[in-house]
């Protein structure tokens, strides 16, 4: 089995390429607490790794942010073997049934939109969708779409993964994603990082 690495805007993050599905079919799953990988066997074994704080479990990639005063050339070659093992003894990277959500970091907009406001939404989710979400995985991470606020057009989103930590988060955030919704939606006045 060869794992592919690349490194990420984050320099704390690393991406992972095993060759085969992550999560495959299910939504991206983020884990930030040692508790919380329970759901996972694969970031069980991955918060072991002395310097791990976070894991991203992508479609077909995972991120592991370690700490800043560790270092990837001691980190990655665990991280590598741990991966490999998982994948060789033929776990599940995620239990069945896991309960995604305890630990992981999802947003749920729990906002209804009606009308035009509705439709304007759909545009925003459709474009992170087919636009934003691919170049973002292609840097280890995933957005997701918070709210939209109709009386100031502004969008609320969050990064996850390798984006989330990311010294450039902010530049991406302001200058790419903004300018592309404000291109195509009208609507939109500003993107901002959702808390």
């Amino acid at each position: 089995m060869y794992i592919q690495t690349e490194a990420t805007p984050n320099p704390d993050t690393m991406k992972f390429l095993p060759g085969q599905a992550v999560t495959g079919d299910r939504e991206p799953v983020e884990l930030t607490q040692t508790e919380a990988a329970i759901i996972s066997p694969l970031a069980e074994a991955l918060f072991e790794v002395e310097g791990v704080t976070g894991v991203f479990l992508g479609r077909d990639f995972v991120s592991v942010t370690k700490s800043p005063e560790k270092d990837w050339k001691y980190v990655r070659p665990v991280l590598l073997a741990a991966i490999m093992d998982h994948y060789m003894a033929g776990l599940p990277v995620l239990q069945s049934g896991a309960a995604i959500g305890a630990g992981s970091i999802s947003a749920q907009d729990e906002t209804e939109y009606d009308g035009e406001i509705l439709e304007i939404v759909n545009e925003i989710k459709e474009l992170i969708e087919t636009r934003v979400r691919p170049a973002v995985a292609q840097d280890g991470g995933d957005i997701l779409f918070h709210r939209f606020e109709a009386s100031t057009g502004i969008v609320h989103l969050s990064l996850r993964g390798a984006c989330a930590g990311c010294p450039s988060s902010t530049y991406t955030l302001k200058q790419g994603i903004e300018n592309m919704l404000r291109a195509y939606v009208p609507e939109v006045t500003a993107v901002e990082a959702a808390l």
